[in-house]
């Protein structure tokens, strides 16, 4: 299993949990990393929101020494201030600065943000250009195949972001046009990998280690993102960690593993969250968590009623007895 490096930073390994707002919050990195994730990726934050002293950016910016080495992601379109809200938090403790150039959401693309500005290599160009040297850190770029069907220009803007001084690109193998549906295009990333010499990371339809090792034998591309396969799941980093390492997999966890892990996981929500957004916040993950196991359905109708912890717990005991 090959090691990669991003600028002077070496990971433990090649399997990274990628980027997802409302999901890669603090407590769910801490689990991903204790569960073998070589790198976690932060929700992505808004540069202007830290321009204007938003108050709820200062939690998503929240790093534990636990989870390290986490990767920052920032958006914006604004190469100025994309500059200097970078200096300005660069002291914080993340090990690598990330630009969104994937988010397909319509809030972010219709201001010119996320995955819109890959239709605009010019400006991309000078946002890579002023975050590299605003910031000592290594800057990577996380890209999609293009915007649509008639401009899938990864291999472009990824030839630019290394021209740039960028030290990797993530790719995801569909356009924004796709959002997440229909099958990702590996070989977009395999492009991408043949047109530049800095680590290329493959993004889209990695849902279980045989399909990590496939994308990395068909691409050539030197790590992998996992991204909604982990909902509910942070024993695939481990599980594809064991399996890149060995061509074996470890046993599944146990219903009593399942059900400690969720336990910690409301626990991480409650410190770090209060319990009123603990509680809220772990319905999705508790859908997740529960996916196919019986009477899963008929419990997702009672977590959307439970408002304390202790309803909570007490429906996790139940369901997982």
């Amino acid at each position: 299993m090959g090691k990669l490096r991003i600028g002077d930073l070496e990971l433990e390994n090649n399997v990274i949990l990628a980027p997802m707002a409302g999901v890669t919050d603090l407590p769910f990195r801490l689990l991903c990393r204790k569960m073998g994730a070589g790198l976690v990726c932060m929700e992505m934050v808004s540069a202007k929101a830290i321009f204007y002293n938003n108050k709820n950016t200062e939690g998503l910016l929240e790093i534990h020494p636990e989870e390290m080495p986490a990767s920052l992601q920032l958006f914006g379109s604004d190469p100025e201030i994309l500059a200097q809200m970078a200096a300005r938090i660069q002291e914080r403790p993340f090990s690598v600065l990330d630009f969104n150039m994937g988010c397909p959401v319509p809030k972010v693309v219709n201001n010119g943000e996320g995955s819109a500005l890959m239709k605009q290599p010019g400006l991309a160009e000078k946002i890579l250009t002023g975050l590299v040297r605003a910031v000592k850190k290594p800057v990577t770029v996380k890209l999609r195949k293009g915007f649509d069907d008639s401009c899938c220009n990864a291999a472009e803007l990824a030839r630019i972001a290394e021209a740039c001084g960028v030290a990797a690109v993530a790719v995801h193998g569909r356009t924004r046009e796709q959002y997440y549906s229909g099958r990702a295009d590996w070989d977009i990333i395999r492009q991408v990998k043949e047109a530049v010499k800095i680590p290329v990371i493959g993004n889209g339809d990695v849902n279980s280690p045989e399909a990590a090792k496939a994308m990395l034998e068909q691409t050539g591309c030197d790590g992998v993102m996992i991204g909604r396969a982990a909902q509910g799941n942070p024993w695939i980093f481990r599980d594809t960690v064991r399996f890149l390492e060995t061509g074996s997999l470890p046993p599944p966890p146990s219903v009593e593993e399942k059900k400690r892990m969720v336990l910690e996981h409301a626990a991480l929500q409650l410190q770090y969250k209060g319990e009123y957004t603990a509680v809220r916040e772990m319905r999705k993950h508790l859908a997740w968590y529960t996916a196919g196991m019986p009477h899963s359905a008929r419990f997702r109708q009672l977590i959307n009623s439970m408002e304390t912890m202790e309803a909570l717990r007490e429906g996790v005991e139940t369901i997982f007895r």
